[in-house]
């Protein structure tokens, strides 16, 4: 028996009605769904903090999440794991035909505009052909992602900054409005100019060639380290400390963590 094969025996076992673990057979698509995004996350964190033991075990976790889903399936009568594995493969080679077939690409612009151009007859064939230059675009991606991505479509057919410049002077506006809603004091417009803040910042990161959720990871991290340090270097707890001397400490901090 492969690993593959032993891995489903493994998932369908876990799923008997009878005799299977009863969390696993009590879960569905919706319920498993937010564990599969997270160990997405996971996967790219192992990446991130380029911890390649625990890459491989977080690739194993993600791979679970499929062969969990394709279960299910299977067990409704939809597909199953072989099918998925599939549809992969035909995909894959449809959408390389500089490698499997005679089309040429000398560059990534050209690999991206024979990708693009194969999506497009991909969803035409499934009735899915789109209307609006912003399609495409799940919903269920990460909020900074979607922004980006539909950002990009947008500009695509240029409805778009020309450079990073004047979208770093639409931050200053934005923050002004949100500086209005605040004083306002109504809750829906200070969580609608917070949201333009953010909107306006991918864009701003779109235009920099950084990735947002990296850049925010990053940042989120030094804090974490710097905030660890604070605590380690503390006698005493940090809710003793006034604003003072807490300022001073995270000072410290920054100084011994950096």
């Amino acid at each position: 028996m492969s690993n593959t094969d032993l891995l489903l025996s493994i998932m369908a076992k876990l799923r008997d009605p009878e005799t299977g673990c009863p969390w696993d057979v009590k879960q569905d698509f919706d319920s498993i769904a937010p564990y599969t995004i997270e160990e997405a996350f996971e996967v790219a964190e192992a990446i991130a903090q380029r911890d390649y033991p625990e890459l491989k075990e977080e690739l194993g976790d993600l791979l679970l999440q499929v062969v969990f889903h394709s279960q299910i399936a299977s067990e409704r009568g939809l597909f199953d794991f072989d099918a998925v594995v599939d549809v992969l493969n035909d995909k894959m080679v449809r959408r390389h035909p500089h490698v499997f077939g005679d089309a040429e690409a000398d560059d990534e612009q050209a690999v991206k505009a024979n990708w693009e151009q194969i999506k497009q007859q991909e969803r035409a064939r499934k009735g899915r052909e789109h209307s609006s230059a912003i399609d495409g675009v799940p919903a269920g991606l990460p909020a900074l992602q979607r922004a980006g991505k539909i950002q990009k479509k947008a500009g695509k057919v240029g409805f778009d900054w020309p450079a990073p410049a004047p979208v770093r002077n639409q931050v200053d506006r934005e923050l002004a409005e949100l500086d209005e809603a605040l004083a306002s004091g109504h809750k829906d417009a200070i969580e609608d100019e917070f949201g333009d803040v953010l909107f306006t910042l991918v864009n701003l990161s779109r235009h920099l060639k950084i990735d947002p959720e990296q850049a925010l990871r990053r940042a989120t991290n030094k804090f974490e380290r710097r905030f660890r340090t604070m605590e380690r270097e503390q006698s005493k707890s940090l809710k003793s400390l006034d604003e003072n001397a807490l300022e001073a400490a995270w000072q410290q901090a920054k100084k011994s963590a950096d």
